[in-house]
Formats: structure tokens, sequence, C-alpha cells
């Protein structure tokens, strides 16, 4: 993924109180296809009045930037079953649910997020209530995790 574009899609978002979940870049050479995953700061969920403000305001930088050809195709979405990278982000969602893929340690499981420890890398470690029982887990031990939601 080109740094610039990511940075300047990060500094638009900032700018307008959102979070990048995710930016992939797709399409063909001709017709190139940016998505744009983004979320709220307030925790509330992105609406499509958020997407569309979004959208106006990335179009707006990146048709005067040079980053992207003319002919560019831009998608902004909710991050829907959201995914878990940084420590930062599943600081960020202490007491919600998690679904986690950590082959070394059980497999795929569900847990409550209780607290994290450390900043990255191998020192951050998660704890998890499952089954009523805390686990802690590395975060470096985890090749997959998303918000799971229950009702």
């Amino acid at each position: 993924m080109n740094d610039t574009l990511e940075t300047v899609v990060i500094a638009e978002l900032d700018a307008a109180g959102f979070d990048l979940v995710e930016l992939r870049r797709g399409g063909s050479k001709n017709r190139p296809l940016i998505e744009v995953r983004i979320d709220r700061r307030d925790g509330q969920g992105v609406s499509v009045d958020d997407c569309a403000t979004v959208s106006r305001t990335l179009e707006a930088r990146l048709d005067t930037s040079g980053l992207v050809p003319e002919r560019y195709e831009l998608q902004v979405s909710s991050p829907g079953d959201r995914p878990l990278r940084s420590s930062a982000e599943w600081r960020r969602f202490v007491g919600r649910w998690v679904s986690v893929l950590a082959p070394e340690h059980g497999g795929r499981f569900e847990g409550k997020v209780i607290e994290v420890e450390g900043e990255t890398g191998d020192a951050a470690v998660v704890t998890l209530e499952i089954d009523g029982k805390p686990r802690r887990l590395p975060l470096a031990a985890v090749k997959e995790a998303r918000l799971a939601f229950r009702i």
C-alpha cells in the first residue's frame, strides 16, 4: 500500500473525527479501487451519512493529490466485524466480546476482553473472560481477532 496515500487518508479522517480501520487498494490499473473502512471515535456505530461525509471529504482531497489516477473508485464503509490488530485497539474494546484465532492456544474461541497489559509485540498480553474464567493470551500468538457481536 502506498504509504503516502495512507498518510493522506489518515489525516483527512482524523480531521473529520474518524479512525482508519483498514485501507485496501484493488481494482485494475485503469480503474483502481480504494476501499476505506472507518470507525467513529465516540463508540457509536458508523452510519450511511458518516460514510457519505467521509467519502466526499476524501474525494475532494484525492482528486487534487495526484496520488490516484483520474478514474478511480472510492468505497467508504463501516468496519463490520472489525479486526483488532494493535494493543491500542484491544484496549479500546475492553468489555467487548471478540472472536480470536490463536492456534497455539486452543484454536478459535470467543471471549470478553478484560484488560490489556504491555504496549506492543511479545510484551503485550490480553486477559479474556472465557466461560466465566480469566485467561491470559500473548497478543503475539493471536493470528486473527475480530469484534464479536452478542445479544
